[in-house]
């Protein structure tokens, strides 16, 4: 069973229920038996030797979500009962005697016979208008799609969880769909019997009130997606006699003149298609009254569906009888065209107009082709490839979204802490994975991982929560750089991605000690830190400490824990103060090492060494952490071969439609990569969405914080004080509504400032003074401000701020305890 459990009413699940329905019976040739109620929805998932579906079964396109569920509510028991009920206040079915009511089967058996007959006749009214009501009077459509573009716009996460056993909340929906399907034999004739309708999608969507894809789709674009399917664009044109060959076999029977249209100037058409005929690889037939050529493989199709004979010497295996030849022809030719009419197929092949609709519409019922209206200066009912109409509604969005103006850098400023969860509303272990998972392989100073980077994203952190993923191997951290004093810095990865995140080894030299730990732990399995130590006959156990600490900053050895790496933090000077335990008094307990050692050693993961799968994670997990991707946040993150190696993987997702490159941001470049989605939420964030200011902590080094990465650091107030803002491990930026406010820098001792208005300046000194009680940055004691002491000046705007937000004044400064 697959459960959704979702709070939005069965006016939304039951249209959802339908498409799961259509992409399980698509995806896995199944029925899944999808039951939709108020509280979620259930599918069935018989027995395959395919993977069980994830979340992603139930994620839909939003723009195809309304045209999917119109296609399939015609064969639904809601509409043959709606169905009834339009046909009942219609008169269509009349009463024997009208002094009785009729037997409710009897109600169902003539319906059923009425449907039948019209369901051959798309326009015919009582359809149109049960259509009409499930549409509108039963399913909350717009509810729907408006709660897809919230999952792609990540405003709303689809999570998945595999249990053992059902749920509380899972068994109530299991229940009910038990008490659904145990009379599913016994429903009525009507329900049974309600096929798939054949709709008039024109008259259907005046009802409704749609907008058509006339309006939608660009004429430029059309001509231009054309030119590409037909091999007439410049750049597609065959060159060769292979490509010739290739082009039969893609369009089909092309004539000559055709052939020679779809060439470069100056080629021999005439000899590569007698070349080609001698090797017996094409033949010429006639179809529709004009001569064409055809590869042999077509033979037995064109046979059997059009009646073009067999030419002499075929060979018997190009001769074995098809399937469908027509709609193979037909598909074909729909494939390698934009938006056709019926006439155009049908003179196409020679074929009569009623043959070649019948094709068409087995071909729609199968989901391969989409009936409407779509050319801009068309008019009637036309037909196209569901890839095709795809392809032209993405590009023609995309047009469109060019003509935008770009947002902001203020604007980027707001929408990447929101993007990355900053915030708070991510909680417990669950919370913890999908912090990791968006930060997986983004290398932080130790000292902020949890208390600013973990913290500011999970509501109810807890080191714990960590604990208890890296000790059951879900989640592994590794070293990259040693910072002065105690600090340096690691990445989390999930285990299971771990070989493609994993930052590359750079071995240095290693000394003797190094080397020996190393072969100690490399033939696997984990080592209390007094086992390494003896097995290494070691006497000194700084050094062995020094040595394994040394192997974790090359990347070469991490722990099952965390542990020892807060006690490296807090044995000495890191960049982040936190606030220490309450001492412990009495007896201490004898250690089995330093309090750095403790935990449980292993070597990292290896490597996968195949730089283009590790090419195409890293820029997975760059849209995955951005939204938006620009050359400085690629720089900012140290990665092997820079924003130019990211590029060419960026561009190739863009040419399969998974990101775009576009002028999103103004000031940073046209070589920006997005996701759909992404790039859509960013432009919702061009205006503060609240009256109250929004003001985040952040540590400089945080990948939320835009600034010195993607965006430039703003000239301050304290600009020729010698005081410069950079990303360093221990300074600390505060931003409101996307505006570069505060600059703590290491020790806290020293602040930068970007305004006088107090608006901004008291809700910063409020976020710096959270950040301060709940423990992330220990004792903060602020003694100067862009270069001035920040007693000595007076009563400024940004003293009265730290003043009201709980700062106590000091002979020192302004001070705040954890």
């Amino acid at each position: 069973r697959l459960v959704v459990h979702s709070p939005y009413g069965t006016p939304v699940h039951a249209p959802w229920a339908l498409a799961i329905n259509a992409r399980l019976r698509e995806r896995y040739d199944i029925d899944g038996q999808a039951m939709a109620s108020d509280d979620g929805i259930v599918i069935r998932i018989p027995d395959t030797d395919q993977e069980p579906p994830l979340g992603d079964l139930i994620v839909f396109d939003p723009e195809e979500i309304e045209q999917l569920v119109t296609q399939e509510v015609g064969g639904s028991a809601l509409f043959a009962s709606r169905f009834r009920e339009c046909a009942a206040r219609a008169l269509l079915l009349p009463r024997r005697d009208p002094g009785r009511r009729s037997p409710l089967w009897q109600q169902r058996q003539r319906s059923a016979q009425l449907l039948e007959v019209a369901s051959k006749y798309p326009s015919f009214p009582i359809v149109l208008e049960a259509i009409r009501e499930c549409l509108q009077d039963v399913y909350d459509l717009p509810a729907l799609t408006a709660l897809l573009k919230r999952i792609d716009l990540r405003e709303v996460t689809v999570v998945d969880v595999a249990t053992q056993t059902p749920s509380p909340f899972a068994r109530s929906l299991l229940f009910g769909y038990v008490a659904q399907f145990v009379y599913e034999g016994d429903s009525p004739i009507a329900e049974r019997r309600a096929a798939a309708l054949s709709l008039d999608q024109g008259l259907l969507a005046e009802l409704l009130g749609r907008a058509e894809l006339r309006e939608l789709l660009d004429p430029d674009v059309l001509a231009e997606v054309e030119s590409e399917l037909q091999w007439l664009a410049t750049d597609r044109r065959a060159r060769s006699a292979e490509a010739v060959a290739d082009l039969l076999r893609l369009l089909g029977p092309l004539s000559a003149a055709e052939v020679m249209a779809r060439t470069v100037e100056g080629a021999e058409v005439t000899a590569w298609l007698t070349t080609l005929s001698d090797q017996r690889r094409i033949v010429a037939v006639r179809i529709a009254g004009e001569e064409r050529w055809t590869t042999i493989e077509d033979i037995a199709r064109l046979r059997d569906g059009l009646g073009v004979p067999v030419p002499p010497g075929t060979p018997d295996v190009f001769t074995e009888p098809t399937e469908d030849p027509i709609g193979d022809l037909i598909s074909r030719f729909a494939r390698t065209h934009g938006p056709f009419t019926t006439a155009e197929v049908a003179s196409r092949f020679g074929l009569g107009e009623a043959v070649a609709r019948q094709a068409l519409h087995r071909l729609t019922a199968r989901g391969r082709l989409l009936e409407g209206e779509f050319r801009p200066a068309g008019s009637g009912s036309e037909w196209c490839d569901a890839e095709v109409l795809r392809r032209l509604r993405r590009r023609s969005l995309a047009r469109l979204r060019k003509e935008v103006e770009p947002v902001t850098p203020e604007t980027l400023a707001r929408y990447l802490p929101t993007w990355q969860r900053v915030g708070g509303k991510l909680r417990g272990v669950d919370g913890v994975v999908a912090a990791i998972d968006q930060l997986a392989g983004c290398p932080v100073p130790a000292s902020a991982l949890e208390p600013l980077v973990l913290a500011s994203r999970v509501r109810d952190y807890e080191p714990s929560y960590l604990d208890e993923l890296t000790s059951s191997g879900e989640v592994i951290w590794a070293g990259h750089a040693p910072l002065p004093g105690s600090d340096g810095w690691v990445s989390l990865h999930l285990a299971d991605q771990a070989h493609l995140t994993l930052p590359d080894v750079q071995e240095g030299d290693l000394d003797e000690l190094q080397r020996s730990v190393l072969e100690a732990l490399a033939p696997g399995g984990a080592w209390f830190f007094r086992q390494l130590s003896d097995r290494l006959g070691a006497t000194n156990d700084a050094a062995v400490s020094a040595a394994l600490w040394g192997l974790v900053w090359e990347g070469l050895v991490t722990n099952d824990t965390l542990t020892p790496l807060r006690a490296l933090v807090r044995s000495g000077t890191a960049s982040h103060r936190t606030r220490r335990g309450p001492p412990r008094t009495g007896r201490m307990p004898i250690r089995t090492g330093p309090p750095e050692t403790a935990g449980r050693w292993s070597v990292l993961p290896a490597r996968d060494t195949d730089a283009t799968r590790r090419a195409h994670a890293t820029a997975e997990h760059l849209l995955e952490r951005h939204g938006v991707v620009t050359r400085g946040a690629v720089m900012q993150e140290r990665i092997a071969g820079g924003f130019a190696g990211v590029y060419k993987v960026l561009s190739a997702f863009e040419d399969t439609g998974r990101c775009r490159r576009g002028y999103f941001v103004e000031g940073l470049g046209a070589a920006q990569f997005g996701t759909p989605g992404a790039v859509d939420r960013l432009r919702t964030f061009a205006e503060p969405a609240d009256a109250k200011p929004v003001a985040v902590a952040l540590a400089a080094t945080d990948p939320a914080n835009p600034y010195g990465a993607a965006l430039p650091w703003p000239a301050s107030h304290g600009e020729g004080s010698g005081h410069r803002p950079g990303r360093k491990a221990g300074a600390l930026v505060v931003l409101v509504d996307g505006a570069l406010v505060l600059y703590v820098e290491r020790g806290g001792r020293t602040l930068l400032t970007w305004s006088d208005d107090p608006e901004q300046l008291t809700p910063a000194a409020a976020a710096l003074a959270d950040a301060t009680r709940r423990g992330a940055l220990g004792k903060l004691t602020v003694e100067k401000a862009d270069g001035a002491a920040l007693l000595g000046g007076g009563d400024t705007p940004l003293r009265q701020a730290l003043n009201a937000t709980g700062f106590v004044a000091t002979p020192k400064g302004l001070r705040m305890r954890a």
